[in-house]
């Protein structure tokens, strides 16, 4: 089921990128239609919106606001296990997303001249939720809950309607929304979720936001590519990866169990071991062949699993196995080793890392703390997951008195007339005029 790639002789002058499995996904394809899409939404608004739901999730949605009364009903439906799993996710998560907020930098360049580092919350953000093959109550709460910690004030919440729910978005999710205190919520999904949140949406009193977040398949991640010079989004969401770096100490059922869990998402996620134990591979494959199987979703699964992204991947030693994950920049990198943390010192680009046999993937997807919405597609060499950081913007404020201004008044004065600006020095020497302090 799992195919095997060997790279125990890993090429020391070749881009190892090249040699890994990924999905065959091209976001510059979906870009044509994504645009269409946000196009007609910028231009007709809720009628456009309405007829991509018709369209694409079969279901006219009664509107696509959703009432007040529909997020308590949905509340107070909810099954209490559920329920109490939500909230603590929720209170985990915040504990997470709150230690992500820095808190306020003064540097002291010289007496009397001081620069402040503060972090500034957007004033409104549009999370989206996707629908599909599953239902993510979870990404409600990490998103919510980071941009709530940021301090944003204003937020908006999009799930596509669902048909079988009258057209409202999953009901598990409108919990979530009431659980969290976000009334905001409407039923809309896809590209033209995406561009409703961009532009804005006047007749249902859909105020344009200023980031856009959230999971979704590859035309919201094109869409997210469209809008992205009018509103701040995250990382385009591609399907999801795990990563499991593991020796001969680890235990091949559980390894299994975690490459198996994320094939679960959908036929294009990604299962890559990555191993320098022949025997473990051996009993991984065997392991993984029997769980997929017999799990619920066993077509999906298989699917996945014997898809060009998934594979075994075997080197020569642990050092070799940290290298082939940096070039992969993992989504989820699991490390289960002999010795973690010396692997973990070796690692530079992966969304999240867990650590150990008792920190599997979907632990971090619903209650670890950590936020489960990450970088995919190799993104994780040069961004960051969803946190409190997403919603903030660094301000510098600057302070200087008169004799700190003094001190570098001939430089900056120098300095502006070299680049042909002798206003720039002029408004320096004003300060100079007999005017006092």
């Amino acid at each position: 089921m799992l195919r095997r790639i060997d790279l125990t002789t890993l090429p020391a002058d070749r881009d190892v990128r090249e040699l890994l499995p990924r999905p065959a996904v091209d976001v510059a394809a979906s870009l044509p239609a994504a645009a269409e899409l946000i196009e007609a939404v910028r231009t007709h608004g809720a009628a456009a919106l309405i007829e991509q739901a018709e369209r694409f999730d079969r279901v006219r949605p009664a509107a696509l606001r959703i009432d007040v009364a529909a997020l308590s009903d949905a509340l107070t439906s909810l099954d209490p296990l559920v329920r109490s799993a939500l909230e603590t996710s929720i209170e985990r998560v915040r504990i997470g997303s709150k230690a992500q907020v820095p808190p306020p930098m003064i540097a002291h360049v010289a007496d009397g001249a001081e620069i402040e580092l503060r972090w500034q919350p957007v004033e409104r953000v549009g999370l989206y939720v996707p629908g599909g093959k599953a239902v993510y109550p979870s990404s409600v709460v990490m998103n919510v809950v980071a941009a709530q910690e940021a301090g944003v004030r204003s937020i908006a919440v999009a799930s596509p309607a669902q048909a079988d729910h009258d057209g409202l978005p999953h009901p598990t999710i409108l919990a979530a929304c009431a659980l969290l205190g976000v009334d905001e919520v409407y039923a809309m999904g896809g590209a033209g979720a995406i561009g409703a949140f961009a532009h804005g949406v006047p007749s249902i009193d859909l105020a344009p936001v200023d980031v856009v977040t959230g999971p979704g398949n590859v035309f919201v991640a094109a869409a997210k590519r469209i809008v992205a010079g009018t509103v701040r989004v995250d990382a385009e969401a591609g399907p999801t990866e795990i990563l499991v770096i593991a020796d001969a100490s680890a235990d091949p059922e559980l390894v299994a169990a975690d490459l198996v869990s994320q094939a679960e998402h959908d036929e294009l996620a990604a299962a890559v071991l990555v191993t320098d134990s022949a025997e473990l591979a051996d009993l991984v494959a065997e392991s993984v062949a029997r769980r997929a199987a017999t799990t619920p979703a066993a077509e999906r699964v298989a699917a996945a699993l014997a898809g060009e992204q998934s594979a075994i991947v075997l080197v020569a030693d642990l050092a070799a196995a940290a290298r082939v994950s940096d070039a992969y920049a993992p989504e989820h990198l699991e490390i289960v080793t002999r010795d973690d943390e010396s692997v973990l010192a070796r690692i530079h680009h992966a969304g999240a890392i867990f650590l150990g046999p008792h920190t599997p993937v979907s632990l971090g997807d619903y209650a670890a703390g950590s936020n489960h919405v990450l970088p995919t597609g190799g993104q994780a060499r040069r961004v960051a997951g969803l946190g409190a950081a997403t919603f903030l913007r660094p301000q510098q404020v600057v302070r200087y008195s008169r004799d700190a201004l003094a001190v570098v008044r001939d430089e900056v004065t120098a300095l502006a007339a070299a680049e042909g600006l002798p206003a720039h020095g002029e408004a320096i020497e004003a300060r100079f005029e007999g005017r006092g302090r």
